[in-house]
């Protein structure tokens, strides 16, 4: 299932727009604190489909009833640029498990590539939920690797995805890919991927405007 958050008009789209905006990229705390805030209403709605518990909180005055989280999902990200998007997640799956994932494209031309996954780091993910972000889904590759090298650490029993931008294409691999019990949250679906698999309009390279052009 697929939920894009820019068919419905909230703040969530100011925080796009900057994202996107050539000027307001120049300033790189700012497109971090963007997609950690666009990360941050995503974890918001994905809270809404899981499980809570009833339970009374004892206050100054006596006893509230309250629902809490049954349960923290396991947090996945794939470095460097869905460093971002994983801390907005994490403020508010604050007591959530982490795991990060290196995943890139080794090119043999400027339109051919492999995806390589190099480094993972995760605890046991077995009939846990799990949250994966990457701030961009352009071919979906990079996620379909990236999920199958997490099932090494066991089978989870939720899984959602969350980017900031995605190309149909992506999303079309990833539904082929991937169970389709998979929720994928995205901010918005552009229109157009290049053959060099970059996403039109989109924002450029969102790890090198996060963290400085890589060598």
């Amino acid at each position: 299932m697929i939920h894009n958050l820019s068919n419905t008009q909230s703040i969530f789209g100011t925080f796009l727009a900057e994202l996107r905006d050539v000027q307001i990229q120049k300033d790189p705390m700012r497109f971090r604190r963007n997609l950690e805030r666009m990360a941050e209403i995503m974890a918001y709605e994905i809270s809404k489909t899981m499980d809570f518990t009833a339970e009374k909180v004892t206050t100054p005055l006596g006893e509230a009833n309250a629902h809490l989280l049954k349960s923290q999902p396991v947090l996945a990200t794939i470095l460097r640029a869905g460093l971002p998007m994983h801390q907005g997640l994490l403020n508010y799956f604050d007591k959530a498990e982490s795991a990060f994932v290196s995943a890139y494209r080794k090119h043999s031309t400027a339109e051919d590539f492999e995806i390589h996954v190099e480094y993972m780091a995760s605890p046991l993910i077995d009939n846990k939920t799990v949250v994966i972000s990457d701030p961009m889904l352009a071919t979906g590759s990079s996620m379909v690797m990236v999920y199958k090298a997490l099932l090494k650490q066991g089978k989870p029993a939720h899984v959602y995805i969350v980017s900031a931008i995605a190309a149909p294409e992506a999303l079309d691999y990833i539904r082929k890919h991937l169970p389709e019990t998979v929720h994928i949250y995205v901010g918005a679906i552009d229109t157009e991927l290049t053959a060099q698999s970059y996403i039109v309009p989109g924002l450029g390279d969102a790890g090198d405007l996060a963290y400085g052009v890589k060598c």
